[in-house]
């Protein structure tokens, strides 16, 4: 396996600590609110990259946390909590908004066939080991305390630059350092706060500091280190992370524990709309369930999603996504028939075979190609020198990476239970009854049935 290593801002060949096993920490959602399609793309690439590692025979676990505290509107420890802000939103205490946002992140996954992470960790659940680690880096000398609140000196970390490819000296007058008169240098990070700074703070813990809440970034180095150790082979994230989340995580982690921390960081570019980054702080954005209500499959958004590379920003229209449902209707509407004729059964290990199956997964091998593999799926689905029964086997194989639900027999033709449904549909057409007819185009809709009307109906 390839990947481009942000570290090194380069593909490197995937070298794992411990021989045929794979650490992966994700940072997870901060649950004050839906997620958007946006932050999805980011999960959907990760399940690709989990899977693949998982068909290549390693031993996976996936690590991702669950943010229910210490996220703040600016990343540089200045806003409110982002779980207060939800409570006061929709008249709930932070914990009724972290658990209920927490289930809405994983029925959308689950919605676009994203595997729950083998560990689910919470920031709230995690305090005493925060804790064990800021006073680690209080007695290294690295982080101090002011007024009660805990932060971490920049300064000490030579490296703090790498990940981020940041020059200190400029971030002095960006908004990401906005002034705080506590820290003795401007582009220091809060590892603790106390009631010093945020004395209305709901989520609150007893700690040699005084009463507060931890830090955003603190909690993944705790929470990482916890349950995958010391060193971690890969690290996933959104790009967004990297000059600010990610390169604090970096410094703290190296500080406290005397070497390298993470030797791979994957990072996944923005999905953009009307060419802007798409973001909850602008008001209304775009979930999976947007997506039903339109009376989209998922899958097609998933599938939209794969066929552009993961270092790619992707611009999201509804155009592009009603193709991504046109070609996903006609590959099940294929696997389908080909099942229909009754020829799968026979030998599925020829040459081609075996060429059509290492090109798929060299396309995987090789930083994570997708827009290749779904190439190769078509490849699969046109070839004349397949059997039907090779085809399938193929497919079958490649849909348990992909995750775009080619076996699902919900096309036009894969039951006849819909045919009344159709029947009527023109029939109401033909009495130009349009109201009708559009009823009944959306439940089929609803059931994964998308009927295409042209000039000669």
């Amino acid at each position: 396996m390839k990947l481009f290593n942000t570290l090194s801002r380069s593909v490197e060949q995937f070298k794992p600590i411990t021989e045929l096993k794979v650490g992966i920490y994700a940072c997870g959602p901060t649950v004050y609110h839906y997620a958007h399609i946006g932050n999805m793309r980011t999960y959907i690439f990760q399940d690709i990259l989990t899977k693949s590692f998982r068909h290549f025979g390693y031993c996976v676990q996936h690590v991702m946390n669950i943010t229910d505290v210490g996220h703040l509107q600016s990343d540089a420890d200045s806003g409110d909590d982002k779980l207060m802000l939800g409570a006061a939103r929709e008249n709930k205490t932070p914990f009724e908004i972290a658990r209920f946002y927490e289930d809405e992140f994983f029925r959308h996954s689950r919605m676009l066939g994203i595997r729950r992470p083998d560990v689910v960790c919470r920031a709230t659940e995690h305090i005493s080991d925060i804790i064990s680690m800021i006073e680690r880096l209080i007695t290294k000398g690295i982080a101090y305390l002011s007024a009660g609140n805990v932060y971490f000196n920049v300064e000490k970390f030579p490296s703090y630059h790498e990940l981020g490819r940041l020059k200190l000296k400029e971030q002095q007058a960006t908004d990401r350092v906005a002034h705080d008169p506590l820290k003795c240098n401007q582009s220091d990070f809060a590892l603790w706060f106390s009631t010093s700074k945020y004395p209305n703070q709901v989520m609150k813990w007893e700690s040699p500091w005084g009463s507060g809440f931890p830090g955003w970034h603190i909690e993944c180095s705790a929470m990482a280190s916890k349950i995958l150790g010391e060193h971690v082979d890969i690290h996933c994230g959104g790009v967004d992370h990297i000059s600010v989340h990610h390169s604090n995580e970096i410094a703290q982690s190296e500080s406290c524990f005397g070497h390298r921390w993470v030797n791979y960081w994957f990072h996944c570019e923005f999905l953009n709309i009307d060419a802007e980054k798409m973001s909850k702080s602008k008001g209304e954005f775009l979930t999976v369930d947007t997506l039903t209500a339109r009376n989209y499959d998922p899958l097609a958004f998933r599938y939209l999603v794969l066929g552009s590379h993961y270092r790619s920003p992707m611009m999201f229209t509804w155009k592009a996504l009603d193709s991504a449902t046109t070609a996903l209707l006609k590959l099940r509407n294929r696997v389908l028939a080909i099942q229909k004729k009754g020829t799968v059964s026979g030998s599925t290990h020829s040459q081609h075979y075996d060429t059509y199956l290492d090109r798929f997964f060299g396309h995987l091998k090789n930083d994570l190609h997708t827009p290749s593999a779904i190439a190769e799926l078509w490849s699969v689905i046109k070839a004349d020198k397949l059997n039907d029964a090779e085809r399938i086997d193929l497919l079958s194989v490649f849909d348990k990476i992909l995750g775009i639900g080619l076996f699902q027999n919900d096309s036009i033709d894969s039951s006849e239970e819909y045919a009344p449904l159709i029947a009527a549909r023109n029939a109401a057409r033909s009495a130009k009854n349009w109201t009708e007819a559009d009823r009944i185009r959306d439940l089929l809709l609803k059931q994964g049935i998308q009927v295409k009307d042209t000039k000669h109906d």
